[in-house]
This record gives C-alpha cells, sequence and structure tokens, in this order.
C-alpha cells in the first residue's frame, strides 16, 4: 500500500492533509481517487490507515481508519553528532544512518571542518539535509523520520545532551579501549551519542571538552575511516550489539 509522511500538524482527530509534491503524485502518477486506501505516517512512529476523501489541487484530505506504532525501529535512540564535511558527503551520512536506524542527526561545526556555512546556507542546507532524510525514511519504510538539526557549535551540544545518555567518540589518537569491550561493560542506555569528526578529525580541545562531559573514547583498530564511512559503520556496531540490527 502506498505510504505517505505529512507533518504532525496535519493530523487532526480522524483526518489528515496530504499537501506538497506528493499531492500531484497521488493524483497524477498513481492516479488515486476518492475512496482508495493509502498508510499515512506522521514521522514520529504512528502509522495510520486511510482512504481518500477528496482530492484538489493542492491538498489531498483524507479519513484516518486506524492507527498503530510502527514497528521496526530501534528501542535504542542513537544519535550522531558530524562533524560537517566537505562537499555532498553529508547527505550519503544522512542517508545510510537514516536507512540503518538512526534517531537524530547534528551537524557540527568543528574546529578542522574546511566548510564554513554562513547563516543562509545554514538553514538552506538544514532543509535539503531534512528532506534526505526523509526520502530515505520513505526508501528504507521507516515510520520515524530522523530529525536533521541546524549546524551548532560544539558547547551548544554538550549542553543539551541528557545526563543518562551514553557518548561515544572513535579518536585516532585513542590506542587502549576497543568499542566491543567497552560496550560489553555498559548496560543498554535509552539513548547514546555518538560523535564523528570531520576529514581532518577532531582537536585536542574538542576531544577533552567531551572527555569532561563523561564521552567515552575509543578506538576502531588499525585502519583510520573516513568520516563519510565512519558513522555508518559505528553505528552499525552499535546497534548490531544492542540486538536492534540482525
Amino acid at each position: 500500500m502506498a505510504r505517505f509522511f505529512v507533518q504532525p500538524q496535519q493530523i487532526q482527530a480522524d483526518r489528515a492533509i496530504i499537501t506538497g509534491s506528493d499531492v500531484k503524485h497521488i493524483s497524477k502518477v498513481l492516479r488515486m481517487a476518492p475512496g482508495d486506501p493509502l498508510t499515512v505516517l506522521d514521522g514520529r512512529g504512528t502509522v495510520y490507515q486511510a482512504e481518500i476523501c477528496e482530492i484538489n489541487k493542492e491538498e489531498i484530505l483524507c479519513r484516518l481508519l486506524s492507527s498503530e506504532r510502527g514497528a521496526g525501529e530501534p528501542a535504542l535512540k542513537v544519535t550522531l553528532v558530524q562533524g560537517l564535511p566537505k562537499g555532498d558527503k553529508m547527505e550519503s551520512i544522512i542517508q545510510k544512518c537514516t536507512e540503518l536506524g538512526v534517531h537524530r542527526i547534528i551537524p557540527l561545526a568543528a574546529s578542522r571542518s574546511v566548510v564554513k556555512l554562513n547563516d543562509k546556507k545554514v538553514t538552506e542546507r538544514q532543509e535539503r539535509w531534512q528532506r534526505v532524510a526523509l526520502e530515505a525514511a520513505k526508501q528504507c519504510r521507516r515510520s520515524h523520520v530522523p530529525e536533521v538539526q541546524q549546524l551548532r557549535c560544539w558547547e551548544d551540544i554538550l549542553r543539551d545532551i541528557p545526563a543518562d545518555a551514553l557518548l561515544i567518540m572513535p579518536w585516532e589518537e585513542e590506542k587502549s579501549q576497543s568499542l566491543r569491550p567497552l560496550l560489553q561493560r555498559m548496560e543498554k542506555p535509552t539513548e547514546l551519542y555518538l560523535f564523528i569528526g570531520p576529514e581532518g578529525g577532531l582537536d585536542a580541545v574538542e576531544v577533552t571538552a567531551a572527555r569532561e562531559r563523561g564521552c567515552h573514547l575509543v578506538t576502531l583498530g588499525e585502519r583510520i575511516l573516513r568520516t563519510e564511512t565512519a558513522g555508518p559503520a559505528v553505528l552499525t556496531m552499535v546497534l548490531y550489539h544492542y540486538g536492534e540490527l540482525g
């Protein structure tokens, strides 16, 4: 059955309103009509079975028939704090991590990030990145669309982390503590923050600030992973270890 995401505010009582590009897709491409069934998702994990009531040029009105929590979403909420990389690497990271089950992505303006964005570009990129997450969620049939926040600074991110979250940072200078033994010692948390640096890595000041906040530094072995590889790779390891993949 065709599935369509809407904003939570577009669902009221037993009605949902579909807007944007999905209107043309439903009416012109799929050639659906009033009375046809479809699935509506609010992007926060609730899935509605619905039927089309009315098709207009700018919106489609649906009647909600039933609702349930979406299956397959990880119980462990992993937030990826990703140092801003060059080019379109961020889009690839968002796409792959969305497919794997990330809960939230926070782009980090790291000191070694080559790309510098002004306020206008920050807003434009965030909107673009959120669309990438939405399309990836559609493609892999997730019921939750990961929130992609605007580019943030180090201090703001560390300040807002919940006190009971588990913090992990792969770092090329760490030689003694590996990821697997660390996870084996830890009870499964409800939230986990994963810190990945940009191409040049994180500097000593950033690493020290994270360590003082309670972040665990780990080595991933002898091979150095690219920034666009590290996030999806460690996310996979974490979710697999806690039984959320495989």
